[in-house]
């Protein structure tokens, strides 16, 4: 079969918000933009999701409303995973692609190859489970530092996550604040975040939700004694805010205190011709360019001098970052890639094929 046919795929999102999500959720606008990007390129999506349908693809709901209010609940989960797994025995697809936690566990059942992305952690509970799918699943890492971190689980590849560049407005000529947007949890480091800003006498606005309850107490000790009058929370922003926050931005701030494997928002600033200043873990050494889309520090102290430095980066080069490498259509491509490798698999001429395929990269620039 040719490299381009077209595909039939089934793609499963989570329980939690709906495509796109009108506020908080990497994961669901990953899948977003991704069924968006296959459909430009020809192929047959049909979304398993929640709430409406605001993607290119065709919709099947598991639940009438996104349930984001139970989010960190089993009982959604598996409904959902029970739902999907239902569905899918009529589409019969040529390749399911689940981004649910439960949903993998079905793969097992059927013939049809499941592309997985792991979208979390792979270290502790959920690096067991994803070990425990095996080749059940064919797995596939947000970055090579997420596939460094768990170099003995069976990945089939890695593709960025990305945005469609063009949705996201350009602004040359920025505010005077610094932004922070994301989860309101320690491991994002928000109120180092707060802290650099102060020290650099920059004003900072914090845009997030305190939806888990055990974030509460984070947010009550580390957060709220910190704000002031250049330090606002406004709470979770919808997506216009967002973006016009992220847009007249004069950065963003992103002081990572654990391995996060992608920071979508990085790329979404970017895409504004906003700069990034991060901390060095996780991928931000492979979605920041040290000095030239943002500035990458090995430690706290280096924050605020890196945060009165920003003004001579270039929005252009940030945004042109993001179309060269983390736009809709290198996602949707390189996933494709993968599609077809599983859907129409090309025995070695002296053995027969036994359904394990070659790990692939996209790597810069999509080579």
């Amino acid at each position: 079969m040719p490299a381009t046919s077209p595909l039939h795929i089934a793609m499963i999102s989570t329980p939690w918000f709906e495509l796109p999500p009108a506020g908080y959720g990497g994961t669901e606008a990953m899948c977003a933009a991704l069924v968006d990007g296959l459909v430009e390129l020809g192929h047959r999506v049909t979304v398993i999701g929640v709430g409406h349908n605001g993607t290119r693809g065709r919709f099947v709901a598991t639940y009438e409303t996104p349930q984001g209010d139970r989010l960190g609940t089993v009982g959604p989960e598996v409904v959902h995973a029970a739902r999907a797994a239902r569905t899918l025995l009529s589409l019969r697809p040529d390749i399911v692609h689940d981004h649910s936690t439960a949903g993998p566990l079905q793969a097992r059942r059927r013939r049809t190859p499941t592309v997985v992305t792991a979208h979390g952690p792979v270290t502790g509970v959920t690096g067991e489970y994803y070990r425990a799918l095996g080749d059940t699943v064919h797995l596939v890492a947000l970055s090579r530092a997420q596939q460094a971190q768990a170099p003995d689980i069976p990945w089939s590849g890695q593709v960025y996550n990305a945005v469609r560049t063009a949705d996201y407005p350009y602004r040359v000529h920025k505010g005077r604040y610094a932004v922070f947007l994301g989860r309101l949890a320690a491991d994002k480091g928000v109120h180092l975040a707060i802290d650099a800003a102060r020290q650099a006498d920059m004003p900072i606005v914090v845009a997030g939700a305190c939806n888990d309850p055990a974030e509460r107490p984070y947010v009550d000790a580390e957060i709220v004694p910190r704000l002031g009058e250049d330090a606002q929370w406004i709470g979770e922003a919808d997506h216009a805010t967002k973006l016009d926050l992220l847009a007249c931005a004069r950065c963003l701030v992103f002081p990572i205190r654990w391995e996060e494997p992608f920071g979508m928002v990085m790329v979404e600033a970017m895409a504004c011709g906003t700069p990034v200043v991060a901390l060095r873990r996780g991928s931000v050494p492979e979605i920041v360019d040290d000095g030239i889309t943002g500035f990458i520090c090995d430690r706290l102290e280096q924050l605020p001098a890196a945060l009165r430095s920003v003004d001579r980066l270039s929005p252009w080069a940030c945004r042109e970052r993001v179309r060269q490498r983390f736009d809709t259509l290198n996602m949707a491509y390189a996933y494709q890639a993968l599609y077809h490798l599983l859907a129409y698999p090309r025995p070695h001429p002296q053995e027969p094929h036994m359904g394990a395929q070659p790990v692939w990269t996209l790597g810069p620039y999509g080579d």
